[in-house]
């Protein structure tokens, strides 16, 4: 894919997590697959099921949209590296922060066989800590 079908592709993924639907983002990927994320921990995510069960978790608690910034392609693979900017809010608070990031993507027949998330999760610190008291 170009740059252009790249930014379509990770608008409309991301279209998809911006709706909050579980069953959606799933979707997008297949299997089997790795999904790593800060909030994940040290391990990854590699089923639909497990997935599921940490969408269902972040939505319910998290408030979040994100928007893809630049897209780079990787010569030769079906992958890419995807910048973003996203605002997140706890549904329990009215505080919303804004994090840049980025993923690296990779592809299979369409659908994501890898996703690794990286950000500065330090910065929702003071979310969470604002909702604790």
């Amino acid at each position: 894919m170009n740059t252009a079908e790249w930014l379509r592709q990770s608008e409309a993924f991301l279209g998809a997590w911006n709706r909050h639907d579980v069953e959606e983002v799933v979707a997008w990927y297949t299997e089997p697959f790795v999904y790593r994320d800060p909030n994940v921990g040290a391990g990854a995510i590699d089923s639909r099921d497990a997935l599921r069960r940490y969408l269902s978790k972040l939505f319910d608690r998290w408030e979040m949209t994100w928007s893809a910034r630049e897209v780079f392609p990787f010569d030769g693979a079906d992958g890419a590296a995807v910048t973003w900017d996203a605002t997140f809010r706890l549904r329990a608070g009215d505080t919303h922060l804004e994090i840049h990031g980025a993923d690296i993507v990779f592809l299979r027949d369409g659908k994501v066989v890898y996703d690794e998330v990286f950000f500065d999760r330090s910065l929702l610190a003071p979310l969470v800590a604002g909702n604790a008291a």
